[in-house]
């Protein structure tokens, strides 16, 4: 895994970084063999956080510092990122990132929670509920991947699948990280930007690898149809050019799903607009 000294934070904000070691600071529990690193703070109802594909726990700073009053605050590392164990099959389903997932919960004694997935985060929320035993009371889907796993995609499969892997083997991470982001919206601010590329650079590249094959090769759809709906709301920035507003309402009007929209917000929406993301969350924990 990336050692975080070698990232480069010369463009991120020196109060951030110092925040994200004294306030959410990372750590990580054995699951049976295999290690799920995540970050932690404050207490009370908690609040369990998963987050995309080109992110990590510590991109959920600023929200989990709004969200700290209020709650026990959990942004996982998944399986493959940070320094949580990869997964042991190649091309694995959301449900094999979903049974991690309990194993985490159930090492933290978390019995009840509030979940929430953002982008293909989301896809691993919706496996998660349609599993035998979910804790999570509620369930907010956040910039929701729909996965390209259908049959009908199966020729936009393989052209995300060849883009994605094909720029991590010519460019590798770094410059990844670097080339212009559409995970924020043209009125995000600078410090949002940088604080998005630090957070790609940390980035593994047999993790990110097994990401792009959920992506490709699984479904949000399937696992809907077979979860409970009951506490599950759906959100996106108003302004996401990645998973868009119309394709996340699409997707809530098909399983009657309540949908609202966090304005002057891309796909980030969280990194973007923290306070208002913040306040969504905290609508549910009620």
């Amino acid at each position: 895994m990336t050692n975080p000294a070698t990232v480069a934070c010369a463009d991120v904000p020196e109060d951030r970084l110092a925040l994200l070691e004294a306030r959410f600071a990372e750590r990580a529990v054995d699951v049976g063999g295999a290690v799920v690193s995540y970050r932690s703070c404050g207490s009370g109802p908690v609040v369990v956080l998963l987050h995309g594909i080109s992110s990590g726990a510590a991109s959920w700073l600023q929200c989990a510092l709004k969200l700290e009053p209020h709650a026990r605050v959990i942004a996982w590392n998944a399986p493959g990122y940070g320094r949580s164990t990869p997964l042991p099959m190649a091309r694995p389903k959301a449900a094999d990132y979903a049974l991690r997932l309990q194993q985490m919960l159930d090492a933290l004694q978390v019995h009840e929670c509030l979940l929430v997935g953002h982008s293909l985060g989301a896809l691993m929320a919706a496996a998660y509920l349609a599993g035998p035993r979910p804790h999570a009371r509620r369930t907010l889907l956040a910039s929701p991947a729909l996965g390209y796993g259908t049959p009908d995609k199966q020729a936009r499969a393989r052209e995300i699948e060849q883009e994605r892997l094909g720029a991590l083997h010519t460019l590798g991470i770094d410059a990844m990280a670097r080339r212009p982001s559409r995970l924020l919206s043209e009125h995000a601010s600078e410090a949002d930007r940088a604080w998005v590329r630090w957070n790609m650079q940390w980035l593994d590249p047999a993790g990110y690898t097994q990401a792009v094959h959920l992506l490709c090769g699984d479904d949000i759809h399937g696992y809907l149809a077979a979860a409970p709906k009951d506490g599950v709301a759906v959100t996106c920035g108003a302004l996401d050019v990645v998973t868009t507003p119309a394709a996340s309402r699409a997707m809530a009007a098909q399983f009657a799903l309540p949908f609202h929209l966090v304005d002057a917000a891309g796909h980030a929406c969280y990194i973007e607009q923290p306070t208002a993301f913040a306040a969504t969350i905290r609508e549910q924990l009620v």
